[in-house]
Order: structure tokens, then sequence, then C-alpha cells
């Protein structure tokens, strides 16, 4: 059959529109209508490339049943709200495309209590307009020792938002050692000069040292530290301590910007505490709340009252507000760790959990599986999110025996919910670090789809 007439083989828009499986979903009629022009126009450029290629296109071209099958499945994906929850048995606890920090039952039930209206910007005292964070701020301050605060709504936007109104009019000078590129290409530099305040290298890749700091300043309105959170240097390098460029920030009285990235509150090995930053002389310091801090996703800025204040009358504070879902659900974080008795978050559960107690369950797990326990394995798990860089911690995983990895994988992910599992040397690895905080019949659930 030659291109032509397949072509003219395909089905009409208006007549696919009309199709039972179309019309029974209810939907508006512009919305269905673009998805079947594009499922019919995809279906022409097959039959085109076929063409040029001189060959039948397989399979052969779809008729009107087919169009509309094909329609009917993209608009039931769209139909399905999303993000859709997963289990992390990847080993990494702070999975990017995962979420990052998986939020505590107390801030889920924050954010879904402050879904509809609340007092987001109202003083139930006076009845007039209040700030969306009065009561945070002086939370948030007294937990860092910090004299104030302020959320936006990602760490990315605390960095833009404070070199921004810092580092105006001559820019933030920043070491060429920290010139850091996180996930998805972007660069730290880039996004700290996108408010067009421009950022000044200084020093060397891997030397940097006081002079360097000192020579920028002649220009520079601010000092910018960014912490090395996502890799090490080691060998015949050099930097200026935090501690060191805080006395020159004081001796010239110039604001010193940090940027943390992963925002602790209390120590832990290989990782500085936001309050440790401002002991060390940082005028303001920049982190996000859906990593070690264990919260949503948002960026935190706290330090000195009068640099906060710069950040908080700036223009861009507005456009990069956190949203009321996120500050419920931060607050609620923020009450956690005013309680260091309470139940850990569930980030510090997965970080804290005994490796014997991840042993004995992958043992009970396998004897309910009904799995040899030759699939009880040690594993290495991560922090990832940029934090702890190089920092291994030590798991138990159950080692599936399937034939391919890959399609098991696939298979897992098809579960509902979905769990997301390693693939490691065509083995599939279920590390249980990351499932500290899913119930056993729901990791069963999901292993029986194998």
């Amino acid at each position: 059959m030659s291109a032509a007439d397949q072509l003219r083989r395909l089905p009409k828009v208006d007549r696919t529109l009309e199709h039972p499986a179309l019309v029974a979903l209810g939907l508006r009629r512009g919305v269905i209508r673009r998805v079947v022009v594009e499922a019919i126009d995809a279906e022409r450029e097959r039959i085109l490339a076929a063409a040029r290629d001189d060959r039948e296109p397989s399979p052969p071209v779809a008729d009107l049943d087919a169009i509309a099958s094909r329609v009917r499945a993209r608009l039931d994906d769209w139909l399905i709200p999303h993000p859709l929850p997963v289990l992390n048995a990847t080993g990494v606890v702070l999975h990017t495309n995962l979420g990052r920090a998986p939020l505590s039952a107390e801030a889920r039930a924050a954010a879904l209590a402050a879904a509809g209206s609340c007092d987001l910007e109202l003083d139930l005292e006076t009845g007039k307009r209040g700030s969306r964070l009065d009561h945070l701020r002086p939370l948030l301050a007294a937990l860092f020792e910090a004299e104030d605060a302020l959320i936006v709504n990602n760490g990315a936007a605390a960095l833009l938002l404070a070199c921004t109104a810092l580092g105006a009019p001559g820019g933030v000078a920043l070491s060429r050692g920290q010139h850091v590129e996180i996930g998805d290409s972007f660069r730290v530099a880039e996004m700290a000069a996108a408010g067009g305040v421009p950022v000044i290298p200084v020093g060397s890749t891997n030397r940097t040292h006081l002079r360097d700091y000192q020579s920028a300043l002649e220009r520079a309105s601010a000092l910018l530290w960014v912490h090395r959170s996502n890799f090490e240097q080691r060998g015949f390098v050099a930097d200026v301590e935090l501690s060191t460029l805080g006395q020159l920030a004081r001796e010239r009285d110039v604001p010193l910007i940090a940027d943390l990235g992963s925002g602790l509150v209390d120590a832990q090995p290989g990782e500085p505490t936001v309050t440790g930053y401002l002991e060390q002389g940082a005028t303001i310091v920049g982190f996000s709340g859906d990593k070690l801090l264990g919260g949503p996703q948002a960026g935190l800025l706290v330090g000195s009252a009068a640099a906060v204040a710069r950040c908080r009358r700036h223009p861009l504070a507005r456009a990069l507000r956190c949203g009321k879902l996120a500050l419920a659900a931060l607050h609620a974080t923020a009450i956690a760790h005013l309680r260091p008795g309470a139940p850990p978050l569930p980030v510090q559960a997965m970080l804290d959990v005994d490796v014997d107690a991840l042993r004995r369950r992958a043992e009970r797990l396998c004897a309910q599986l009904g799995w040899p326990l030759g699939c009880v394995r040690e594993s290495v798990a991560t922090v990832g999110g940029g934090s702890l860089p190089g920092r291994e911690l030590a798991s138990v995983a159950l080692v599936a025996n399937v034939d391919s990895a890959h399609r098991a994988a696939a298979s897992l992910r098809r579960a509902r919910p979905a769990m997301i599992a390693r693939v490691r040397a065509d083995e599939l690895w279920i590390d249980l670090r990351t499932l500290v905080d899913v119930d056993d019949e729901i990791v069963l659930a999901s292993l029986r789809h194998l």
C-alpha cells in the first residue's frame, strides 16, 4: 500500500472526537481535540518516515479505534494527580528525583490543615492584615540562634535573593574553588548573578588566599562563601577559612553571604551547621528546607536583622515567596527540631537506624516472601541531595533472584505504590535503610510484583 493510501486511511479529527471511549471521559472538547490532533500527526509522521526509508510502517497504520485508544490512555494519565507516591529503595536518603526529604506525619497534617482557608496573612487577634511569616520567623531565628529569618521557595531562591539584595552595586566576590555545579547543569555562580549583580571570581580553582578577597573588595560590595556540598578538594589546595573571611567582612563593613546548601540544626560528621556558620562570622546563611533539615522544599535565610530586612524589602522577595502548604509543613518540621527527645524526623531515622536492625528486618521479609536468606546482602547507602559528600552508610539490602534486573525494576515501578530500587551489575537491590518509615506490609505488597 502506498504512503498516500495509508495517509487516506487515517481517521478524521472530528470523527475521532465522537468515539465513545473519548466522549465517556466528559472532558472539555478542546482538550481532547488537542491530544487527538497530536496522535494523528504522530501517526502521519510515522507513515511518511517509513515512506522516506522505502519500507512499510510497523505496526500497521492505526485505525480509528487505535487512535482513540492512544488518546484515551494519554488523557487517563493526565487525570491521575501527580507526583505519585513511591517507595525509596535506592539507598539514597535525600534522592532529588524522589522529592528529597520525606515529610513527617505532623508536617503532612499541617500542610493538609492549611490547604483550605487559613490565617496565612491575617492577624486573628486584630482582624487586620498580617505577614505570612509572623509565626515562623521568631521560631526559626531562635532555633538557629540568629537575629532574624526569611523563607523563600527553595535554596537557589535564597542564594539569588541574598546576592541581589546584599551584593549591589559592585557584586559579590566568590572563590573559583567554590564555583560549584549542582544537578541539571545549574551553576551556583550563574544563579547568584541571575538578579543582575555580578559575581567576581577570586583566586584559582585549587588555591584562594585572603589577599584575593582583599583585592576583590576594591570593587565587590559583598563576599560569598559556597559550601562544596557535592564534592571535595584534595592535594595542592588552599582555602581561606570562613572565620577569617568573617573577620575581613567585619573590618570592611561588607556582608558575608554563606550558601550552606543543607541546613543542619545539630552537628553531623563532615557537615557544618547553620549556627556554626553564623558564629564564624557569616552575615546571612542560606540553605534548603528539604535536605538534612527534613522539611518541605523551601529556601531559608537566617542571620543579622539588618541583612534579612534588606532581603525582605527587595522586590524579588515577593516573587520568590513561599506558599502556605510549604510554610505549614516547615513550621511543623521546625517544631520537631525544638524537641530533641521526640521521635526523629524521617530523614534522621534513615541516617540513624542501626544496621543490625536492618539485617533482622531483611531476614524477616525474606521469610515472609519465601526468598532464601542468601538474598540478604551488606549494602552501602549514601546521603545524597548534595549533603555529606563522600559519607557512606552501612546498610542492608534484599537482592532479588530475577532473570533481568532491569525488567524487575520496571515491574516494581509499575506497582502501586511504585518502588524504586537500584540495579547493580544486573542485580536488583532493595536497600532497607531508605525504607525505614515504610510498613512491612507495604514493602511486601510491592515486592510480590516480582
